[in-house]
């Protein structure tokens, strides 16, 4: 498990790029000062869990634009919070919707295109292209001369676009295959002046259908890292690569909220004096798994609300907390994972840039372990339960492990 770790250390090079000194990380960790190491990894936890997000998202009149919106947020279009919409062009300036659990991730309503006011040089402006990290051009039939001039501004200023055919599922069974559908909106944005352009269909009722999972796929693979991390967990879990996703990039900083916890700020566990840590920072980490995987209260009532499962059928499946975090909670689940932690503390001797961590003997084995652990019950818990909210509705069940309910 020593050299699990040390691989996890080494794929965290861009991660430590957050940090404003490398070079005295570096130093600090072949000196074996873990509370140095502790306090510069602090800071780019910190960026790491703030950094901010913006996602435009554009496209015709009545696309579903502002649907969407409300979907990738895990809410409905009646939630208080939700993104007005309708069959008539509802924006009429650009619209930030922070992410409930998230606010640093932020999407953003824009205007839509093609409004008989339309002018793309003032659309331009209006909007403000240069603040958004990347764009989603929506529209529900064929991709117009505007879409792709704003499409072609896009790419100028340097920015990645996906291009999505939205309401795929209403009109499908009177359509081409999506394929066929997917190729002729290709040809259009193509003759248009766009190479090689990139169309995914989507049901912004059922987002987990269709090519979400591909859409999902290329947006995380262009942004940067700190960034992808951030848009990750944000992600409404509609299908297991979803889950998986979220849980590969959580594991690969798991490592760094362990020596975070265990060198910034450490105080005696209750039952455990030979553990050290920061409680009330593992109980926000424990908790943010929670959100992530939406398996906090607040989430798992509108997944039964939505799915129409009682909410006790969705809890009975939970291995991890039903409830709230405490400190209490994690001193007890760090005492479970106390028991084999000694060797572990041993072998970090052996891997070079970890001998500070070796330091603080049983804390970072122990807090490494359970945070491990609380993190794969959450991933199984969250597959569970979109297991168990589909099953009084087979239809919702898709191919390839995906579901069609949102979820938050």
């Amino acid at each position: 498990m020593a050299s699990e770790v040390f691989q996890s250390c080494l794929s965290q090079c861009k991660i430590l790029e957050l940090s404003k000194d490398t070079r005295a990380l570096k130093e600090a960790f072949e000196a074996g000062d873990l509370p140095a190491v502790a306090a510069k990894l602090q800071s780019t936890l910190h960026s790491l869990e703030n950094v901010r997000l913006d996602v435009g998202v554009t496209g015709g009149m009545g696309s579903g634009k502002s649907t969407f919106v409300n979907a990738i947020r895990g809410l409905g279009d009646e939630d208080p919070n939700s993104a007005c919409t309708g069959v008539v062009e509802m924006t009429v300036d650009p619209t930030p919707y922070p992410h409930p659990k998230y606010p640093s991730v932020v999407f953003w309503d824009l205007p839509g295109v093609g409004t008989p006011a339309f002018r793309a040089d003032k659309y331009f402006q209006r909007v403000q292209l240069f603040r958004y990290d990347f764009f989603l051009i929506i529209t529900s039939e064929s991709f117009t001369t505007d879409l792709a001039e704003l499409a072609l501004e896009i790419l100028r200023r340097g920015k990645h676009f996906y291009c999505v055919r939205s309401k795929v599922d209403v009109d499908i069974a009177a359509a081409p295959a999506p394929s066929r559908r997917r190729g002729l909106v290709g040809c259009r944005l193509w003759a248009q002046g766009l190479r090689d352009p990139k169309v995914f269909l989507l049901s912004m009722f059922e987002l987990g259908k269709y090519d979400f999972h591909l859409l999902e796929e290329s947006m995380v693979r262009d942004l940067e890292s700190h960034k992808r991390h951030a848009f990750l967990v944000a992600l409404p879990n509609v299908s297991k690569p979803t889950l998986e996703r979220k849980a590969a990039s959580l594991r690969q900083h798991t490592w760094l909220v362990a020596t975070v916890a265990c060198g910034a700020n450490p105080r005696p566990v209750p039952g455990l004096p030979e553990v050290a840590c920061d409680l009330y920072m593992l109980t926000r980490a424990l908790e943010g798994y929670r959100h992530s995987f939406g398996l906090d209260g607040g989430s798992l009532i509108r997944l039964a609300e939505q799915t129409g499962q009682p909410l006790h059928k969705i809890l009975q499946v939970l291995q991890g907390p039903k409830t709230k975090v405490t400190e209490a909670l994690v001193a007890e689940l760090l005492g479970q994972a106390s028991g084999d932690a000694s060797a572990f503390s041993q072998k970090l001797l052996n891997v070079p840039i970890l001998g500070s961590l070796a330091s603080c003997g049983l804390s970072f084995a122990t807090v490494y372990r359970m945070l491990r652990t609380s993190l794969d019950v959450a991933v199984s818990d969250a597959q569970s339960v979109l297991v168990q909210a589909s099953l009084d509705n087979p239809d919702r069940r898709l191919p390839d492990g995906q579901w069609s309910q949102p979820s938050a």
